[in-house]
């Protein structure tokens, strides 16, 4: 068995706790920290290492865009998968010699202790403009109704956050739904870890966009989906690829609002088409309402839920990206056929939040400041977005392309398609931006070159200047032309 110098392999155990991806991926990380594989050396295709451990393609995908996405291995294309040229064996068995959080979508979170985000980093919101003083104020009134903190909270949810939650997406989403419909859980992965738990079966098929949301697909992987990409193109999922590809597929999940990474929305003529799709099949959709808030030209469209009349779609939010990650604050609206199946689910993980934090946050949501905090940011997302791009523009001339709709809280900085984005990306974050590569998010299906660049916490002209001057000596000394 040719396994790339990694005997270790040889030791993967398909009963163990530990999942089959966390196994390669800690299998390399060993074998590049004991020299086993030195700095260059080539890998097994994915494709190649799938066959030889008689495991899917998707589980050996999975490690090492981990691999690469924290910079032990590197993808050249056609030319093939190596170990990292700069890479340190010394350091990588330090690390791993330190305690480690959950490997699962790891880079693209923030890493823990860190106070400061890093410039460009994606997934969070304005930082300095989340509104302290009326949380604290709402913080107070609500450690004083200490009764009700002192016994078993709801798995459900608060109740109060769920009717709050309830009328504002009657309002704003134009969702029918009740209270007893919303279930909290602890972040995105805990949503996704609920619906999983309450009806993924072992090896269903699922659709997931391509490009894709790296986490999604760690989560659902973990669960034991057999994740089934399906391409993405100026009008978002295409129905009639997925169709082709696992007709009888049990789930879709999707971002129609504004498709991570490309920023596109689902039209109005692919959302009856899939859940046409759901309906005919008995499947259901997951429709993740990513950065529908965020909106800065028109009105975003009606959430897929809201056309939902089969009871197909299982929506989900989160106040992550519009207060702040650390609340640990997601939902899920589901199909009234399902309340009971989820209510059992949740009183067997009993993984609740903080009742305190659900507390403030349906106050938050009464008392109006949360529709006034969106208008905030909304503004204040216009103008930062802007700034962004104008200097961009100013530094770099036409090097990168921004077309992307005016949505969301990234932005899509396209390449020429000479251009290799995930070293170019790999050189910045040695500079401490947290730029990532659009091509290490495709699975199936090239999506294009490009940079994928957070500007939230980017709050003055200068600032953004700076920024884009250093990532511009990023770009000249990443050698990033691929000949």
């Amino acid at each position: 068995m040719h396994l790339g110098g990694i005997e270790s392999l040889k030791t993967i155990v398909r009963d163990s706790a530990e999942p089959l991806y966390r196994q390669i991926y800690n299998r390399y990380r060993q074998a590049i920290a004991n020299g086993s594989l030195a700095p260059g050396a080539r890998v097994p295709s994915v494709r190649t290492l799938a066959s030889e451990l008689q495991l899917s393609r998707n589980t050996v995908e999975v490690a090492y865009d981990l691999l690469i996405g924290e910079g032990y291995l590197l993808a050249r294309g056609q030319a093939g998968t190596i170990v990292s040229p700069d890479i340190v064996p010394q350091k990588v068995k330090n690390a791993m010699a330190q305690p480690s959080a959950p490997i699962s979508g790891a880079t693209f979170y923030h890493a823990p202790g860190e106070q400061s985000p890093k410039p460009f980093q994606l997934g969070l919101p304005a930082l300095d403009l989340f509104p302290h003083k009326i949380w604290s104020s709402l913080t107070a009134k609500q450690l004083r109704l200490q009764s009700q903190y002192l016994s078993y909270p709801n798995p459900a949810g608060y109740q109060p956050l769920r009717e709050a939650i309830s009328a504002y997406l009657h309002i704003s989403r134009g969702l029918d739904c009740t209270s007893e419909q919303v279930f909290i859980a602890p972040g995105y992965r805990g949503v996704i870890s609920l619906i999983g738990r309450t009806l993924l079966q072992p090896l269903d098929q699922l659709w997931l966009e391509d490009p894709c949301f790296p986490p999604a697909r760690y989560l659902l992987a973990e669960l034991g989906a057999q994740i089934v990409p399906v391409p993405v193109d100026q009008d978002g999922l295409i129905v009639a690829q997925g169709r082709a590809r696992a007709p009888h597929a049990r789930f879709a999940l999707v971002t129609p609002a504004h498709q991570s990474p490309l920023g596109v929305t689902l039209s109005m003529e692919r959302r009856l088409e899939l859940l046409a799709w759901a309906e005919q099949n008995n499947a259901w959709i997951i429709e993740d309402d990513y950065d529908s808030e965020y909106r800065y030209e028109g009105r975003p469209p009606p959430a897929l839920a809201s056309l939902d009349e089969a009871g197909n779609v299982l929506y989900v939010g989160t106040f992550s990206k519009v207060l702040s990650p650390a609340l640990r604050l997601s939902y899920v609206v589901v199909p009234k056929t399902l309340i009971s199946r989820f209510n059992q689910t949740c009183g067997k993980m009993h993984d609740g939040c903080p009742l305190l934090l659900q507390g403030v946050t349906a106050d938050f949501i009464n008392g109006g400041y949360f529709s006034r905090h969106l208008k905030k940011m909304r503004h204040a997302y216009t103008q930062r977005r802007q700034i962004v791009i104008s200097s961009m523009r100013e530094v770099l001339g036409e090097r990168l392309q921004f077309s992307a709709p005016a949505s969301g809280l990234n932005l899509l900085a396209r390449l020429d398609a000479n251009e290799d984005d995930v070293k170019l990306a790999q050189q910045a974050k040695r500079q401490n931006m947290a730029v990532e590569a659009l091509s290490a998010r495709c699975l199936d299906t090239p999506c294009g070159k490009g940079l994928l660049l957070g500007f939230a916490n980017i709050a003055s002209s200068q600032q953004a200047l700076t920024l884009a001057t250093q990532l511009k000596h990023s770009l000249e000394t990443s050698g990033s032309i691929v000949e």
